[in-house]
């Protein structure tokens, strides 16, 4: 067995846990999106998602708001989820910039991103963690799919721009009810 060593600093690359998602906040002036990968599944029933939101404005609006939309893109929207994962909300209108569509959700204050194949909305359940690692737990109270989409090629994030392309679907059998 031939390894080298690896850096700490590019471990998270080896374990991001989910697809990059795009996470839509409510806010006074205009609703705001940012790119986020640092996302997991918690329980079952009710479905909870836990997520890592760094401390700017997507962070302020969702304690604000306490709830939000967690946005699935397809590898198709790789420049608009790279865009916003560069840019501001604060001076600038995300989804005028980057051309997507704020669809209004059911149940929360933040709007779906009508471009992604699936939108989860969420409200947040716990902050227990906010402080110390800016993780919030969000429970999801309603969840939209496109069903033209069946097998959705999500972006995954290896980290310095670089993304691997999940989309292969194999089956294998499942105990799972």
């Amino acid at each position: 067995m031939t390894k080298k060593s690896f850096p700490l600093g590019k471990v998270y690359g080896l374990f991001e846990p989910g697809p990059v998602i795009l996470l839509s906040t409510a806010g006074k002036k205009r609703p705001n999106v940012m790119t986020l990968s640092w996302q997991t599944m918690l329980d079952f029933d009710p479905p909870l998602i836990g997520c890592v939101v760094g401390g700017g404005l997507s962070f302020k609006l969702l304690q604000a708001a306490k709830d939000c939309v967690l946005n699935i893109p397809t590898a198709e929207l790789v420049g608009q989820v790279v865009q916003c994962g560069n840019s501001s909300g604060v001076r600038t209108d995300k989804f005028r910039k980057f051309k997507l569509t704020a669809v209004p959700a059911e149940h929360v204050s933040a709007p779906l991103i009508g471009e992604c194949y699936a939108n989860v909305e969420c409200r947040v359940v716990d902050t227990g963690m906010v402080d110390a690692y800016g993780f919030f737990v969000l429970q999801a109270v309603k969840a939209w799919v496109d069903p033209q989409v069946t097998a959705p090629k999500t972006l995954h994030h290896l980290g310095y721009g670089r993304f691997m392309i999940a989309g292969e679907i194999i089956h294998t059998g499942s105990k799972m009810r």
